[in-house]
């Protein structure tokens, strides 16, 4: 039987990730989180008592913990990141820090350890912003990152590719578009939406609202990284995507239609800086190399995920009030950012 650490594990699609290799696989997890504003233990409670499944509360940075960890894997797929445009915005440092350095951290201790299979879970915003006549990005596009988020996410990529290129590390990257699906942090587009449109609160939409991006839901993502990590040819990129581009107001109104809640919520407000028009992945290579491919229609998805969010008030709210990091802070006793 394998086990992987996986980091982040706590977060919206490591904890999907994370329950399907406990329900679907024969693996055992070792889980690495550091609890930090996005990650939550309740994200886990329906496996969090099985035999294969171990929960580790620290940060990839933590150099001998990361090493006594990897001592004991076959496998890392590595989620832990910080990842929103609009913190990295604010203030760009722990996003250096978290998703750079500690990335370069986690492979040290990964060749040391001399771990068999490295996923890096990276995104589609490395590649920059598409015209809206322009190809679907490949793995091959150049990276053209113009957030601080994208650029320190590129940066580790490099790093991952550096390990490859020099060690010859049996890594492989995942580069993914927009996800969505139950238990998705609110401060993201989908559920941030669904929660104002519950509540009777303006929903704010960026600039014109018809930025593009590329959707899919979160259990076809977790499915790709799995085929990566058991198929995947070492060295290579892999994007993962769901060929299903849409505008954001578009999204905002179905969810609106769904809830049946009047489009004046809508609230058009200044774009953010660097806000990048369009996204779009070209998944061939991982359709014809590991026989991946997107299964959620995207309406069927979506109204599954609003659904959640209706059925499951109390685990949003906890996290609106802030009361799941009150709980931390009394089980870990200290301060957690």
């Amino acid at each position: 039987m394998k086990t992987i650490l996986v980091t982040g594990g706590c977060g919206f699609i490591g904890s999907c990730f994370v329950r399907m290799l406990i329900r679907e696989t024969g693996y055992s997890v070792v889980n690495l989180d550091a609890l930090t504003y996005a990650g939550n233990l309740a994200n886990l409670d329906d496996i969090a008592g099985d035999r294969r499944y171990r929960f580790v509360r620290g940060r990839i940075e933590d150099a001998g913990l990361v090493a006594e960890l990897c001592r004991g894997v076959d496998a890392v797929v590595h989620f832990a990141a910080e990842s929103h445009v609009d913190r990295s915005i604010e203030d760009a440092s722990p996003f250096v820090t978290t998703n750079v350095l500690g990335t370069q951290v986690l492979l040290d201790a990964a060749r040391a350890a001399g771990v068999q299979r490295f996923v890096h879970v990276s995104t589609d915003e490395v590649y920059g912003s598409l015209g809206q006549g322009d190809p679907p990005f490949e793995e091959t596009t150049p990276l053209a990152p113009n957030s601080p988020y994208a650029a320190s996410k590129a940066g580790s990529d490099m790093l991952v590719r550096a390990a490859w290129k020099t060690y010859g590390m049996p890594v492989l990257i995942t580069r993914c578009s927009n996800n969505y699906g139950p238990y998705q942090f609110p401060e993201k587009l989908i559920p941030l939406m669904t929660i104002n449109a519950l509540e009777g609160r303006p929903l704010p939409v960026y600039g014109d609202g018809r930025n593009v991006r590329d959707w899919i839901f979160v259990d076809d993502h977790c499915r790709g990284i799995l085929a990566v990590l058991e198929k995947g040819r070492p060295g290579e990129v892999y994007n993962l995507g769901g060929e299903c581009e849409k505008e954001n107001i578009e999204i905002v109104r179905l969810i609106l239609e769904i809830l049946g809640k009047p489009e004046e919520l809508i609230q058009y407000v200044d774009d953010r800086p660097g806000h990048d028009r369009r996204y779009a992945m070209a998944i061939e290579k991982v359709k014809r190399e590991l026989g991946w491919s997107p299964a959620t229609d995207f309406r069927a998805g979506l109204e599954r995920t609003v659904q959640w969010y209706c059925d499951h008030r109390q685990w949003w709210e906890q996290i609106l009030s802030g009361e799941y990091m009150e709980f931390y802070r009394r089980q870990y006793g200290e301060r957690l950012q």
